[in-house]
């Protein structure tokens, strides 16, 4: 990957930077509340909807997250398929005080430097593009710079294979990325299978408050919403509408 060379040639910049970055709220713990926790996402197209809100200003979406409650904001910084940049997580950064999650794909650990650097409080790892062995790697490498991880799967031998790589936060995803498809069966079945210590979210499939009370019934602690809020003519509405409905204290693991 192009961005990725680029920024190994950084490395000890990157590691300057971040030895002076401000702290940032922690994104585990803000998952944890009474309330499944709504990780509301800046996204302005994807492979599966294509153009979902072009126009999106990302500090002001949100902004109008947090208003409505959301307990994190994930923002896609990937270019080529979301239209996404790294400079969409600074001005986020700077407007709203809630945990913000770097969603990319991130396979070295100079990108977990950067995400560290530009303020987010975690970053994606998708085990199923990641071996084993690198993805303990990255968790590693994560913790060391104070960042956390979100680690997505969508099997049982990937739960297996983050939970073997330390993974604290777990994102089941419903969306078959080679086929583009969401199964909300999946989420049904490896969400009570995820240990109780471990903050468990519902990835894809959630765009009503019904959807929440679902996953809520699986053990779920929080949700990820890309398309339905980040498309909403009222995104603080959309959010709020999704917020507020209680964890159902499912024992999981």
């Amino acid at each position: 990957m192009e961005r990725v060379e680029s920024l190994r040639g950084r490395r000890a910049e990157l590691e300057r930077a971040m030895a002076s970055a401000p702290r940032v709220p922690a994104f585990g713990p803000a998952l944890r509340g009474p309330t499944v926790g709504v990780i509301a996402e800046v996204k302005r197209r994807s492979p599966s909807r294509g153009a979902i809100n072009v126009a999106l200003d990302a500090a002001s979406q949100a902004a109008a997250y947090e208003a409505g409650g959301a307990a994190a904001v994930s923002v896609l910084t990937e270019p080529h398929h979301f239209g996404g940049s790294n400079a969409d997580l600074e001005m986020v950064r700077a407007r709203v005080g809630i945990p913000l999650l770097k969603k990319d794909f991130h396979v070295d650990e100079s990108q977990l430097l950067e995400a560290r650097v530009l303020g987010a409080s975690a970053a994606l790892l998708i085990a199923r593009a990641l071996r084993p062995d690198r993805l303990a790697q990255l968790v590693k490498a994560a913790d060391a710079f104070g960042l956390e991880s979100l680690v997505e799967v969508r099997t049982e031998d990937e739960l297996h294979r983050a939970l073997d790589a330390g993974a604290r936060v777990v994102g089941v995803n419903c969306r078959n990325l080679e086929t583009l498809d969401v199964d909300v069966g999946v989420a049904q079945e490896l969400m009570p299978r995820i240990p109780a210590d471990v903050v468990a979210v519902w990835e894809s499939g959630i765009a009503t408050p019904d959807d929440v009370v679902q996953a809520a019934g699986c053990g779920s602690d929080a949700v990820l919403v890309g398309s339905a809020v980040s498309a909403a003519s009222d995104p603080e509405a959309a959010v709020r509408r999704l917020s507020g409905i209680p964890r159902a204290g499912t024992v999981r693991g």
